[in-house]
């Protein structure tokens, strides 16, 4: 899977509900800025994400100009992104647009693995911002 379509695979899983955190690496070095968060390690993010997807639903999330650069291990990338989702606890609909950018880490293949798996790519930094007010 290429890193672009990996991030796209991340929206896909926003947009779906499904679970976001194995998208990042189980690091202690995995850095999320969001909106209005900072995240420190994967424990964090995993914890966050969960939370997250609890306590929101109906997401809407447009990529308006992904740009990726991919190299051996390493990737990065750009994008600015529509948002909009329901807050449960507040019961309030919220909509931003935001910036996104970040690195991804191709996992290295454990053992059994074939020569010609790549490995899965993983965030090792988000940050998503937006120019307006919170």
């Amino acid at each position: 899977m290429s890193t672009e379509s990996r991030i796209r695979a991340y929206y896909d899983a926003l947009r779906d509900g499904d679970p976001l955190y194995s998208y990042f690496a189980p690091s202690d070095a995995v850095v999320k800025f969001g909106i209005s968060e900072h995240l420190d390690g994967y424990e964090e993010v995993e914890a966050a994400l969960r939370e997250q997807t609890r306590t929101t639903t109906d997401w809407t999330v447009e990529s308006r100009d992904l740009r990726v650069t991919e190299r051996d291990r390493h990737a990065w990338f750009a994008d600015r992104v529509g948002m909009e989702w329901t807050d449960l606890d507040r019961d309030v609909r919220l909509e931003f647009d935001t910036r996104w950018s970040g690195t991804l880490e191709r996992e290295r293949r454990t053992r059994g693995e074939s020569e010609d798996s790549p490995g899965d790519w993983r965030f090792v930094s988000m940050h998503v911002s937006t120019a307006g007010d919170v």
